[in-house]
């Protein structure tokens, strides 16, 4: 005969599912051992997991599998299951969504649709959720900033450096944080600042500690930070002396970078609108980059002139 686990009485909101594992482990069974040592070892694969996927991975039964998380203190698998995704929603919901959506019929083509029908649609959102008053005092605090920061990790990494390429033209000093050197580089950036300054930190759904910790960091060294970010709970939000949210999804991933972007573009036009001799500057960039420029028809009559040369020259036999 089997030897069963002890059934632990109810997880309590702010204990974590590896404690209450590591708590119940010497009492489980040997398989119920297993399957704690699973999920403690891959908390986010298990959090991603059907119980059929789960009871695979370890070699049980569903059975075996709806009885480990009773012996936890959960009525079954998907209470201990809503458990695990706790803490993980931002990153797991484009997981479960790509799930559904590869199990409904569609071709490339109905998805294509569908995800710039999103995307259009979050901008439309941008356009009427973004507080007026909050973009009016985010491009006041750029323009009175002697240095700019834009710091962004992960995605929002490819969005700074957008920020400060729209920005560069208009502004004396804007620096990205997010390229080479990592946090610890950044840290030294952001040392050098002063009341005078500013950092724009971006922190989407997948938020990263390093955004976090630098800007907080730069509050407290006395650095004006304004956050943008998806909703008032994001963890950037406490060390922020100003916040403009951009609440946008996105069907098969965590955030709409197109919404966000747009936001970033708003936010340079209003610069570029309101900057000193901003026309001068403008002007000035186009005419400093033209060497690197290529006329289209330029190219297309070098095209033009190659194909005639071609079709005119004799050929060899």
């Amino acid at each position: 005969m089997s030897r069963r686990s002890p059934v632990l009485p109810p997880i309590s909101a702010d204990e974590s599912i590896s404690a209450r594992i590591a708590a119940a482990m010497p009492m489980l069974t040997p398989i119920h051992q297993r399957m704690g040592a699973f999920v403690t070892a891959n908390l986010f694969r298990s959090a991603t997991m059907r119980i059929d996927e789960f009871a695979a991975a370890v070699g049980a039964s569903i059975a075996t599998a709806n009885r480990f998380a009773r012996a936890l203190g959960f009525s079954g698998y998907p209470a201990f299951r809503d458990a695990l995704v706790r803490g993980f929603e931002a990153t797991i919901a484009p997981v479960e969504r790509l799930r559904s959506s590869v199990q409904t019929p569609a071709n490339g083509a109905q998805v294509f649709e569908a995800s710039l029908d999103q995307a259009a649609s979050n901008v439309r959102l941008a356009q009427t959720s973004v507080d007026a008053a909050k973009a009016d005092a985010l491009v006041d605090a750029i323009l009175n900033a002697q240095r700019v920061f834009v710091l962004g990790y992960g995605a929002s990494a490819f969005l700074a450096g957008l920020m400060e390429h729209g920005l560069t033209p208009y502004c004396a000093n804007v620096q990205s944080l997010a390229l080479g050197g990592g946090p610890s580089h950044a840290a030294r950036r952001l040392f050098t600042a002063t009341r005078d300054d500013l950092l724009v930190a971006i922190a989407f759904p997948r938020y990263v500690d390093d955004t976090i910790t630098l800007a907080r960091q730069a509050r407290e060294h006395g650095v004006r930070v304004v956050a943008l970010t998806d909703s008032a709970a994001s963890p950037l939000v406490r060390f922020a002396d100003l916040v403009l949210t951009i609440r946008a999804e996105r069907r098969l991933a965590a955030n709409c970078d197109t919404a966000v972007l747009a936001v970033i573009e708003a936010l340079c036009d209003a610069v570029a609108h309101r900057a000193k001799r901003s026309v001068e500057a403008a002007s000035g960039l186009a005419e400093f980059v033209l060497p690197w420029l290529a006329a289209p028809s330029a190219v297309h009559g070098a095209s033009a002139s190659s194909k005639r040369q071609l079709q005119t020259e004799p050929r060899e036999t």
